[in-house]
């Protein structure tokens, strides 16, 4: 009975010690006296204690890989381009995965800093920020092909930042200020020709249809004068006394016109008492010799 407890207790410790569980998305590397032996996915596993043991534990997760390389543009200007790899240890390669690369990162980081470093001094400053797509698919080509022999997978490489030298981009700033500040003055003056040549049309537009109605008013004026020469002649009274008769109401009409109105600057000539009475002798007279030389049967 002692040696069955003695065996039970034994089994339950190898058991114990034997036992262990992988987390999902992770793949175990089992070795037996130092060789390998095995792969264990998720779930609960088994080793021999003593005789098997756990080298190493891989993430079959997508891992993100940041590297920043600091180069030169053709234009001479030095900047620093942060490119974001993606990748992942292929299921079925997890033992190149393990024993090929010590160190993955460092792998990856080097083929990142040889391709940059290759492609960006063919690139001017601006062409870098154009072409950044195209610099992270260059990456990505030289990082499958090479990594994909070492049990790794590139997913995706983007260049996430780029940074010039501080003075470099604060003269691209001056520039750009400048750039739309020319811009802006061009609107401007654009605006303001626009304003200027439409200003000169409604004024044009303006003298015209002043011009306009000065002519209709003195149409209808004179259309007025005519209609009261007539109505005159129909009651005896002659052409020139009637001309005479409308311009001297005229001239008082518009003397009453001035003095309503407070404050007006305006002084007509003439304006003496007498000078509604001499303007009429001299329009009666004038009419008159005017007749009289008009007359065939005047003798002079």
């Amino acid at each position: 009975m002692t040696a069955i407890y003695i065996i039970l207790i034994l089994s339950a410790i190898i058991i114990y010690l034997g036992i262990f569980t992988v987390k999902q998305q992770t793949a175990a590397v089992i070795e037996r006296f130092g060789k390998f032996h095995s792969i264990r996915n998720s779930g609960l596993q088994f080793k021999i204690p003593v005789v098997d043991k756990i080298a190493g534990k891989l993430s079959l997760k997508i891992q993100q890989l940041d590297v920043v390389v600091e180069t030169k543009t053709k234009d001479d200007v030095f900047v620093r381009i942060k490119v974001s790899v993606q990748y992942q240890v292929i299921k079925n390669q997890v033992y190149d995965a393990f024993y090929e690369l010590d160190n993955p990162y460092t792998q990856i980081t080097s083929f990142v800093f040889d391709v940059v470093r290759a492609e960006v001094p063919k690139l001017r400053l601006d062409d870098v920020f154009e072409k950044k797509d195209d610099i992270a698919v260059a990456v990505k080509s030289e990082l499958q092909e090479a990594m994909n022999s070492y049990g790794y997978e590139i997913i995706k490489t983007l260049v996430t930042d780029i940074d010039p030298d501080e003075q470099v981009k604060h003269a691209m700033n001056r520039i750009n200020a400048s750039e739309r500040e020319k811009i802006a003055a061009q609107y401007e003056g654009d605006a303001q020709r626009i304003l200027i040549v439409e200003k000169a049309r409604a004024e044009a537009e303006s003298k015209r249809l002043q011009g306009q109605g000065i002519a209709d008013q003195r149409r209808e004026i004179a259309k007025g004068l005519l209609e009261s020469v007539d109505v005159l002649n129909g009651v005896g009274i002659s052409s020139q006394e009637a001309s005479a008769l409308i311009v001297v109401t005229q001239h008082y009409d518009t003397l009453q016109a001035i003095g309503e109105k407070s404050g007006s600057k305006l002084v007509l000539l003439p304006n003496s008492p007498t000078a509604a009475s001499e303007m009429l002798n001299t329009m009666v007279t004038s009419f008159t010799a005017a007749h009289e030389l008009n007359d065939p049967n005047h003798k002079s």
